[in-house]
């Protein structure tokens, strides 16, 4: 995963309303009402179906470090969808997004001014349009440097340019070198 599709995803995760289950028996139980089987849910997580059924059981009470992430991420990743679907789309229709960053930013300015790039540390709540740009990206398989260029538009306009009362020769930011990245919307 990219920077960008990775801040996406904690946002994701902290719009749960409900904490999803944190016993493996539980969370076997969750996968298996999604998958419907022991043998889809096995594939998903990398072990057998016995293994599945002696989880679901809870004749297994601990699985292997590297089996209990996987079975944690695919827990997450499903839990709660229309809960995470509701808020992108009040994001992407009425809230915004807000994006938090320390990242090196530069950008072609007219003759006279500096172009040199320079860290920054930016807490920039965008408009309802670029959370919406952002999120057809991410479903479209857009790369990272693809959102990222959606996040440097909405930062030249809403940061550099204060919604069009200043620094209207600025034609092009770029964001780069990005320390952290955190969405929230």
């Amino acid at each position: 995963m990219t920077d960008i599709q990775d801040a996406i995803e904690r946002a994701d995760r902290e719009s749960f309303t409900k904490e999803p289950p944190k016993t493996l028996k539980g969370q076997i139980g969750f996968l298996l009402k999604q998958f419907g089987s022991a043998k889809a849910v096995a594939q998903e997580i990398g072990v057998t179906a016995d293994s599945v059924n002696r989880y679901r059981r809870g004749a297994r009470k601990h699985a292997r470090a590297d089996v209990a992430a996987k079975i944690d991420d695919a827990v997450r990743s499903r839990w709660q969808p229309l809960v995470r679907k509701r808020r992108q789309r009040q994001a992407a229709t009425s809230g915004g997004i807000t994006v938090e960053t320390r990242a090196r930013f530069g950008y072609t300015a007219p003759v006279g001014t500096t172009d040199d790039g320079r860290f920054r540390r930016l807490t920039v709540h965008l408009p309802p349009e670029y959370a919406r740009r952002l999120f057809d990206a991410r479903d479209a398989g857009a790369s990272d440097q693809q959102m990222r260029q959606i996040i440097a538009d909405g930062f030249k306009e809403i940061y550099f340019q204060d919604g069009g009362a200043r620094a209207m020769g600025l034609s092009d930011v770029a964001l780069n070198e990005i320390d952290y990245l955190d969405l929230d919307f």
